[in-house]
């Protein structure tokens, strides 16, 4: 496991349009890659997580500590190579993360995702993420309705940190 590189963008954003191929179609997994621009990794790459091997790419976590919020910090994306889930690198990316966000003061890491993402939403509750109370409920969950504008309603997830 290694720092993101702005070098890798292009890399990561291949991964995310073939990983998700098996439960997208390929235009859904090339839409599903625009939510990762170079911006990313040209300002955040410092707090983002690669891991490779000699094939390359294997699994990544883009994630940054909040500029307004000095005690919180983001994970935005994370992709593994389907022949590595379940293998706890998504876990070891998680946890080194919360490591480095705690060694610099933040206290609270956030997520989101989809209200139809179950395994994200299994993923994140194992990891000791909690739910935060939304507007509805969807399937038992609860939902921010309309978080990401018109129709696009989020889970939102918050995990307090044990100072460094």
């Amino acid at each position: 496991m290694r720092q993101a590189r702005v070098e890798d963008h292009r890399a990561i954003v291949e991964r995310v349009q073939s990983w998700w191929a098996d439960s997208r179609t390929p235009t859904q997994a090339w839409e599903l890659s625009l939510l990762l621009p170079k911006l990313f990794l040209q300002h955040f790459a410092r707090t983002s997580l690669v891991v490779e091997d000699d094939s390359g790419i294997r699994a990544f976590l883009v994630g940054f500590h909040s500029a307004d919020a000095a005690d919180e910090a983001y994970i935005h994306f994370v992709g593994v190579d389907p022949q590595l889930r379940g293998t706890g690198t998504a876990r070891s990316l998680y946890t080194t993360f919360f490591a480095q966000a705690a060694k610099e003061g933040r206290r609270t890491v956030r997520a989101i995702t989809s209200p139809t993402n179950t395994g994200s939403i299994a993923f994140h509750r194992a990891m000791g993420f909690t739910v935060e109370p939304g507007d509805r409920e969807v399937d038992g969950v609860s939902v921010h309705s309309d978080y990401d504008g018109p129709g696009q309603h989020r889970v939102c997830f918050r995990r307090e940190l044990e100072p460094a």
